[in-house]
């Protein structure tokens, strides 16, 4: 990730509301499992997900990144146990935890399915993965090169992967479907009209307080029936799985 954009997220990511919309959605579905739960956060950057899970009851909290910068964030809030790691090689013994969370973290490891087994490694035996990934290789744009992603997913590619890594899909959908048909538009619009030699920016674009309010307040009611009944098409798509052996 570059470090200009690493500080901007770091700066946004308590309110901006895509990530206030993913975080509800995980709080969501980690809210059906049992308070005792021992959870880790993969990719936790400065720790909002943990400061949320934590308002939600749970306290066995842990948070890895590769940031020194974002775990010292974390340390400052005092937001669960939080260590400097790499996510795809994690310095835990076997059957740790009962829950890992990874949100936008696998589409950046070359190595896709060394870096599931490493999670299957970590949980107990039916303890839950919860992965968000991007979603459809045709909304490739900018924003993913700035991020240094290696591919974007279909559910039925995540479905594979997971079940290729003893992992047992029980849940599954796009997500942020709202913003699926115009995203779509304005990044194949953005890759036939603009040069491919402009600098390249990020996609996460200011908004007045007012809209940052109504899109957080579309997606946490897309999140409902996401859970439930789930969308046909997304910006990103997620799954919650369960270790088998």
């Amino acid at each position: 990730m570059d470090k200009a954009y690493e500080t901007k997220c770091h700066r946004i990511e308590e309110d901006y509301w895509w990530f206030a919309g993913r975080r509800d959605i995980i709080t969501r579905i980690v809210g059906a499992f049992d308070k005792s739960s021992r959870i880790l956060d993969v990719g936790c950057s400065g720790g909002a997900l943990l400061k949320d899970l934590k308002a939600c009851g749970y306290d066995d909290l842990y948070g890895v990144d590769i940031s020194e910068k974002a775990i010292g964030l974390c340390r400052e809030r005092n937001e669960g146990l939080s260590f400097v790691m790499d996510g795809a090689r994690l310095g835990f013994g076997n059957d740790k935890f009962d829950v890992v969370i990874i949100s936008d973290v696998l589409e950046h490891i070359r190595e896709d399915s060394r870096a599931l087994a490493e999670w299957n490694r970590v949980l107990k035996t039916g303890g839950r993965l919860i992965v968000f990934v991007p979603a459809f290789g045709f909304l490739w744009s900018e924003h993913d090169e700035v991020n240094h992603h290696c591919r974007r997913y279909s559910r039925p590619g995540l479905t594979r992967l997971l079940k290729e890594a003893n992992f047992r899909v029980c849940r599954g959908s796009y997500w942020n479907f709202s913003l699926f048909f115009p995203t779509s538009v304005v990044r194949i619009f953005q890759r036939l009209f603009f040069s491919k030699k402009r600098d390249k920016k990020d996609q996460f674009y200011s908004v007045n307080p007012g809209v940052n309010t109504f899109l957080t307040r579309l997606l946490k009611i897309e999140n409902g029936i996401s859970i439930t009944t789930g969308f046909p098409f997304g910006v990103s798509v997620f799954a919650v799985a369960v270790k088998e052996r």
